[in-house]
């Protein structure tokens, strides 16, 4: 799993929103317009991101397919959450 957080945080471009994406999820599950306004970002940034996370298992969703899908930390990324803040710190950025 580190090397997907890696790839996904530090060695792509978007790793930033990412990042912010994954520490938001970590407090509560939010759907895409509550993190859009939260970050203050774009919808469609947002749901682009989203379906990257989802995509490595880094997300879950409940809901799915309906307004309001709400977005969580999958539990492999809750047993990972350690290795993120380490990557992140590792690459020089803040979150």
């Amino acid at each position: 799993m580190e090397d997907i957080i890696w790839w996904l945080i530090a060695g792509t471009r978007g790793g930033i929103n990412r990042a912010r994406i994954i520490n938001e999820l970590n407090s509560r599950p939010y759907n895409a317009n509550q993190l859009a306004k939260n970050l203050n970002l774009d919808y469609k940034t947002v749901r682009h991101h989203m379906d990257v996370l989802i995509k490595n298992n880094i997300v879950k969703t409940s809901g799915e397919g309906q307004y309001g899908t709400v977005y969580m930390l999958s539990n492999v990324m809750k047993d990972n959450f350690d290795s993120f803040k380490e990557i992140w710190k590792v690459s020089g950025k803040d979150v």
